[in-house]
């Protein structure tokens, strides 16, 4: 019987949705007279849309009422799912398919933890959805990453004890929920912002399935 799971993070992880995120944060910023930048954005990595707007404001140094924040925050999402409504499955990340056919194939359970509201939805545009044993999105949790609590309810669904998790994340602050969470953490992207993950690979193309069965052992 296998004794491990995996949780995957969705942006940076499954598919790249952060590059619709910023450009639909860059049109809410000049819409509001200020530019926004890619460098500037990686500010937003792994936070909520609330704590996201905060930042983009404080960047523009602009002050606004809440009842025009909600109306910002809703422009935003509108916006983003334009993005999102064109997608297809060539924009799922190198190596993931192949992974998860293999983990479903061998009776892996895996889960999706991600702060995105818009998670199902996505997952279903990429005919993703049935894959997966469960999945937590912004819609179940009520504290963001760095909280583990994203990632301990992924656990509960699929009845595993987290030390026997396995998280893979892009996002300092999922590395850091991930560990807070007492499961092991596996970063794609730059070593130095992830230094905290257990192990880190510079993109999801070595997230082999030969790298998951070490893992699994």
């Amino acid at each position: 019987m296998n004794t491990k799971a995996f949780i995957f993070d969705l942006d940076g992880v499954i598919v790249d949705t952060a590059k619709y995120h910023y450009l639909a944060w860059r049109e809410l910023a000049n819409q509001l007279g200020f530019d926004f930048t890619e460098e500037q954005n990686e500010q937003l990595k792994g936070v909520s849309r609330v704590r996201s707007l905060e930042i983009l404001l404080g960047i523009g140094k602009i002050e606004l009422e809440e009842e025009v924040k909600i109306k910002l925050l809703h422009e935003k999402n509108e916006q983003y799912l334009t993005y999102i409504a064109k997608m297809d499955h060539t924009e799922i990340l190198p190596g993931i398919h192949d992974l998860l056919n293999y983990l479903k194939k061998n009776g892996i359970p895996f889960s999706l933890g991600s702060a995105s509201k818009n998670a199902r939805l996505i997952l279903k545009t990429l005919n993703l959805m049935e894959l997966f044993d469960a999945v937590v999105d912004g819609n179940d949790v009520s504290t963001a990453k760095p909280d583990p609590e994203v990632f301990l309810i992924a656990a509960q669904k699929l009845g595993f004890l987290p030390q026997d998790c396995i998280v893979v994340e892009d996002a300092k602050a999922g590395v850091q929920a991930a560990n807070s969470a007492g499961m092991l953490s596996i970063g794609i992207g730059d070593e130095k912002v992830l230094s905290e993950a257990d192990f880190t690979l510079k993109s999801t193309s070595e997230l082999t399935i030969d790298f998951a069965q070490k893992l699994l052992k």
